[in-house]
């Protein structure tokens, strides 16, 4: 990682800033996480805010620390923590909203470079196989507006080619109600879809709000049940005033008191007979009590998940919770609960491949370690259930299915072609990388061909 921040640093006029995401310390095989020390000796003066995978947390280097006025002295922020060393000054890492410290100073990308941005990714999903996506950075004044702007502008210009279910944020209701809108507004291409609440950070970053501590990686370190990022209390007035107004939830819960209390506040709207137009729906459900897994199908809410998730995280989730990985990424028993089941892949946070999800759903291990045995193997799903998932499950959890989802009459001709049989691989058994490395020859989009790999 330092030598890549190193070269780009190399490339950039004095003075100007350096930002990035991605990098994930377990991959490294280390628990330590980068420093500004690190930082320093390969920046020099150009400030850098360099977000981990998970974008809870993120690095940052003294100059960037300098501009932001981060000093010993500087208190955690709500909802963030700054961590220290030994004698109480910043080491430059920065969990939760503590990286809106100096993310506010980061000069925004213009408006040219927004719309190359998503034209360029629209372009790589095609590749991908990817026609429709369900937007979750519409949430902020940094992301929310010209995001919409842009996919406006592409819309209006007839070069948006894919579907867009753009969540919005709790903060935003307001604005909504103010107007009138609800969910589903839009048209086939671009529309609005549920408001977005954060209730815990993640995993990887410790940050994810659990019922018991996390392991500790040092003998010297202080409990830690993680942070809760929304308090219980104004989730719940949010939820009910979303509701209330048309819109169903898409709440970001990770650890197993987060899912917990997103349940309970559920539960208290469904006994209030407030029931969403289309089902709320549970951002990650990563770790979650055997009491309470049962609870989501019984309260009809969507586990929108990412399998990708399970074998990116496996050797940090057993380095952090140990043998309570049996109540993480539960597949298969959500589907069987009763749970409406979507996969997706929480990309940038991941790879946005489907076919390197599908094959982590149905192996539970990375594709370079193969043919090890699975992780929780009782959680690997059929070929069958996946590709639903990813397909009619994740239709229905926007309120898509009579328009997308499936090849049916009557539905918008959505589809792709591949270069393999996953069902001839999957009855064969999957020994390596076979399904991982799926190659999608045709994308066609409401029945224009927007991708052909022949063709290029």
């Amino acid at each position: 990682m330092l030598k890549l921040v190193g070269d780009r640093a190399a490339t950039l006029p004095p003075g100007a800033w350096l930002v990035g995401q991605g990098w994930n310390e377990s991959r490294w095989g280390e628990t330590d996480v980068p420093n500004a020390a690190e930082l320093d000796a390969v920046t020099g003066d150009h400030p850098t805010l360099l977000y981990r995978s998970d974008l809870h947390s993120a690095v940052t280097n003294s100059a960037a620390m300098k501009i932001a006025g981060i000093t010993a002295a500087t208190p955690d922020p709500e909802n963030g923590i700054i961590d220290r060393d030994a004698q109480g000054n910043p080491t430059g890492f920065l969990r939760e909203h503590a990286a809106g410290l100096v993310d506010r100073f980061v000069p925004p990308p213009t408006d040219a470079q927004q719309l190359a941005a998503l034209t360029h990714a629209q372009t790589v999903l095609h590749g991908l196989g990817v026609t429709a996506v369900h937007a979750q950075r519409i949430k902020d004044s940094t992301d929310g507006r010209d995001e919409w702007s842009a996919l406006l502008r592409l819309r209006e210009n007839h070069e948006l080619k894919l579907r867009v279910n753009c969540n919005i944020a709790a903060h935003d209701l307001p604005h909504l109600l103010h107007l009138g809108l609800r969910t589903g507004f839009g048209d086939n291409h671009l529309r609005l879809g549920h408001v977005k609440v954060f209730s815990d950070g993640s995993l990887g970053s410790r940050t994810a709000w659990m019922l018991a501590p996390f392991a500790k990686l040092a003998p010297e370190e202080g409990e830690n049940e993680g942070v809760n990022v929304t308090p219980p209390s104004q989730m719940a007035q949010e939820f009910r005033a979303a509701t209330e107004a048309g819109f169903p939830i898409s709440v970001h819960a990770i650890g197993d008191r987060a899912n917990r209390v997103v349940l309970d506040i559920f539960e208290e709207l469904a006994d209030g007979g407030l029931t969403p137009p289309i089902p709320h729906r549970i951002e990650h459900v990563q770790i979650i009590a055997p009491e309470d897994l049962p609870r989501l199908g019984q309260l009809g809410i969507t586990a929108s998940v990412q399998p990708i998730h399970a074998t990116d995280d496996m050797d940090t989730a057993d380095r952090f919770l140990g043998a309570r990985g049996a109540h993480m990424y539960n597949f298969r028993s959500l589907l069987e609960s009763g749970a409406l089941l979507a996969f997706g892949s929480d990309a940038p946070v991941a790879d946005p491949n489907p076919f390197l999800g599908i094959h982590a759903a149905l192996t539970r291990q990375r594709p370079e370690r193969m043919p090890a045995p699975p992780w929780y193997p009782d959680e690997c799903l059929s070929l069958a259930a996946t590709i639903f998932a990813y397909t009619l499950g994740a239709a229905q959890a926007a309120g898509w299915e009579q328009l997308i989802g499936s090849l049916a009459p009557g539905k918008l001709a959505d589809l792709i072609v591949l270069d393999r049989n996953l069902f001839e691989l999957e009855q064969n058994g999957i020994q390596g990388d076979e399904v991982a490395n799926t190659q999608v020859l045709i994308t066609v989009f409401g029945g224009e061909v927007v991708f052909d790999r022949l063709q290029r």
